[in-house]
C-alpha cells in the first residue's frame, strides 16, 4: 500500500510516516519503479504500535527500546513492564505539576476582582514571578525540587492484576 494508504490504516500521519524512516525509528520503506513508497502490513503494524505508545505518551527514545522488545522474542517482559513503571511515575509527575498549576492559576483568578479596575493579581504574579512561599508550596504540592527533579524518586509499588 502507498504512503496514504498506511497512514489511513495506521492513525500516523503521512509526514510523521516520513519523519519515522528519516530519523531510524522505522526501517526505509520499499519504492516502487517510480519511487513511490510502499509498506506491508507488517510496517503498517508497526506504524500501529508507535501510534499506540505516543497516545500513551511515551517518547520516541522510548518507543525505540518497546520496538526492539517487541522484535525480541526472547525478551524478558521484565524489561517492559519496567519501561511502563517509568512511564506512569512520568506521568504521575506531569499531573501533579498540572495540577498545582491550575490551583495555582485558580487562587489567582479568584484574588482578580474581574473588574473595570487595571489592578491584577494574576498579572502581577506573571510579571515578578512566584514569591519564594508560593514556589515553596508548589515544590511540596509536587514533590519537585527547583532543578525540576522529584524529591522522592522511587517508582511507585503497583499491586498485580489477576
Amino acid at each position: 500500500m502507498n504512503i496514504g494508504e498506511a497512514a489511513k490504516a495506521s492513525g500516523v500521519s503521512a509526514k510523521m510516516i516520513r519523519y519515522y524512516e528519516s530519523t531510524g525509528l522505522i526501517p526505509a520503506a520499499g519504492r516502487t519503479g517510480s519511487g513511490y513508497r510502499v509498506y506491508s502490513d507488517t510496517e503498517v503494524q508497526m506504524l500501529r504500535f508507535i501510534r499506540r505508545s505516543r497516545d500513551l505518551g511515551f517518547p520516541v527514545e522510548k518507543i525505540e527500546e518497546l520496538l526492539a522488545l517487541w522484535r525480541d522474542r526472547s525478551r524478558q517482559s521484565s524489561d517492559v513492564k519496567r519501561l511502563a513503571q517509568e512511564q506512569i511515575t512520568g506521568l504521575e509527575r506531569k499531573i501533579s505539576e498540572m495540577q498545582a498549576m491550575m490551583e495555582t492559576l485558580q487562587q489567582l483568578a479568584d484574588e482578580c476582582c474581574g473588574d473595570h479596575r487595571p489592578d491584577c493579581p494574576i498579572l502581577a504574579d506573571l510579571g515578578n514571578g512566584p514569591s519564594p512561599a508560593s514556589r515553596a508550596e508548589i515544590e511540596k504540592k509536587t514533590g519537585l525540587s527547583r532543578s525540576g527533579r522529584l524529591a522522592d524518586a522511587r517508582p511507585r509499588q503497583h499491586q498485580p492484576v489477576d
